[in-house]
Formats: C-alpha cells, structure tokens, sequence
C-alpha cells in the first residue's frame, strides 16, 4: 500500500488555520488512511491508502474544509518523492534549518527565479516540483517574495529528512 506525505498549508502558523495533530489524525482515519502519524503542529501527516494520489488530496481537502470552513490547502507526496526531495537539494551542505524546500502542486515555472522581490542573500533552486532556498541569515530576517511560491508551502530540511524517513518505515 503507498504511503503518502500530506503537507497542509497555513495549519498552525502564526494564530492562523488552528488544528489540533490529534483532530488531523482522527480525520486521517476516518477517511480509511492506515498507520496516520504526524510530525510536528505544522500540518505534516504521513499515512497510508490504497488510493491513487489525486484520490487522497481531494478526500483530505474536503475533509479539512468541512473542519476549517474554508479551503485548506494540501500538498501530495509518496515515500519515493519525498525521498527525493531530501537528496535533490542544492544546498546539502547548508545547514538544515536555514534551507528549505517549497511544496507545489506542479514544476515551477522557469521564469520563477526572475520573478522574485526582497532578495538578500537567500540562494534558490528549483526542483522538480519544489523551490529549493537556502536562507543564510535565517529565515525570520529574510524579505524574500517568491510569487511562483503563493500556492506551496515550505518546509525546513530537518522536517524534510524526518518525513522521508517515517515514510521509508
């Protein structure tokens, strides 16, 4: 059965989109997901289902917008992508808390690393369904606007690494 890695948008992230982990599992469950586990209050839930991809998201983002009242937004990966994603970045030798990996939905466009605003010293890179940044004076300082990013979310590499390897499991 593939697992799959659900990475909600805006969950638990500034007073906004609040949703208890334990609420997150029990509505994993009962839509027939097995072995529901999340990784920190930020909205990360591995699981699996013998359902295809688009199957899964669509169930979750209809479950979690009866929850919410309004769309909550859910980025799909299986064990293999994830995994993927961990050893595609760029910026291995950066220190995992100052690199991220931003989720979307699809390949960012190629014009995206022209279409920034507020760039520091932040380096990027884009995946294959990820932008890749690299924040060398932390992330909180940072100004950096990423408009091909609106959609995804981000996380660090240390979160990245513990997804992949709950899914391998």
């Amino acid at each position: 059965m593939p697992t799959y890695i659900a990475l909600l948008r805006a969950v638990n992230v500034g007073g906004t989109g609040k949703l208890p982990m334990p609420q997150l599992r029990a509505m994993g469950e009962a839509l027939g997901f097995a072995n529901v586990r999340t990784y920190i209050a930020s909205g990360n839930v591995v699981f699996e289902s013998p359902l295809a991809a688009t199957s899964v998201k669509k169930q979750l983002e209809q479950s979690l917008q009866a929850y919410a009242g309004k769309p909550v937004g859910v980025l799909l990966r299986n064990a293999r992508e994830m995994a993927a994603v961990l050893a595609d970045n760029p910026f291995a030798d950066a220190p995992p808390e100052r690199t991220v990996a931003i989720f979307l939905d699809a390949a960012p466009p190629a014009d995206a690393l022209d279409r920034l605003s507020g760039q520091g010293t932040e380096q990027l890179a884009l995946g294959k369904h990820e932008i890749y940044v690299f924040y060398p004076d932390g992330i909180g300082r940072s100004k950096l606007r990423i408009a091909a990013a609106k959609d995804g979310t981000a996380r660090n590499m240390n979160t990245v690494a513990a997804l992949a390897q709950w899914a391998a499991q």
